[in-house]
């Protein structure tokens, strides 16, 4: 199987850094494209899944967002994440609520990052909303499409940092659309049609007809 393995301190090089290592027949060998083991095999886009291009240490690595919102027993709807912060989910289902009417009220939520992944950059923010959304309505990303963005309490997304390399890993794997925000500096990465966001009532509006 395949081993994930966070590598905090380094006094050879950088810090944070991760490496990605799999098990063969001759040992640990380490993966040279680890973003292959955190997104889904699957051929057909769907619903409550959104790719994220993130940055983990010095490294751009893609990783899939899957989300399911489903209907709660009475008073008594629940809140479980898996590999990303608890607390920033609560932000963001209490901004889509009060900037966009979206309300999740007597529902489930259930978020999880795929292959085991833990991410912290705030920058899977708008990742999360799309997943969010897409369950909700049950309406998939359009295939091929990843997603990043900061989300601030009015509702704007606000630009992150090393836009350039997150979108080039994107293209190298595949990718054709990018959902990021408005005011990103894209720079000469060809081959991908970019989609600005200003706001999260943006995204809820043109991507998913929600709202």
């Amino acid at each position: 199987g395949d081993v994930y393995k966070r590598q905090v301190k380094n006094r050879f090089g950088p810090a944070d850094e991760i490496g990605v290592f799999e098990m063969t027949g001759k040992g640990l060998a380490e993966v040279a494209n680890p973003s292959a083991l955190f997104l889904s095999e699957s051929e057909s886009a769907s619903s409550g899944s959104a790719v994220f291009a993130g940055i983990e240490g010095t490294r751009p690595v893609l990783c899939e967002f899957q989300a399911l919102v489903s209907p709660a027993p009475a008073g008594q709807a629940r809140r479980s994440v898996v590999g990303w912060d608890g607390s920033r989910l609560s932000m963001i289902l209490a901004v889509l609520e009060a900037r966009c009417g979206i309300p999740f009220a007597g529902l489930d939520v259930y978020l999880n990052v795929a292959g085991g992944l833990r991410v912290t950059e705030p920058a899977a923010d708008l990742a999360v909303a799309a997943a969010l959304l897409s369950s909700r309505e049950d309406v998939a990303l359009p295939k091929g499409t990843v997603v990043f963005g900061e989300i601030s309490l009015s509702g704007h997304v606000r630009p992150v940092g090393q836009t350039e390399a997150r979108l080039k890993e994107a293209t190298k794997l595949g990718f054709s659309q990018a959902l990021l925000p408005e005011g990103s500096k894209v720079g000469a990465v060809t081959g991908l049609k970019v989609q600005k966001i200003p706001d999260l009532a943006a995204l809820v509006g043109g991507i998913f007809g929600a709202g």
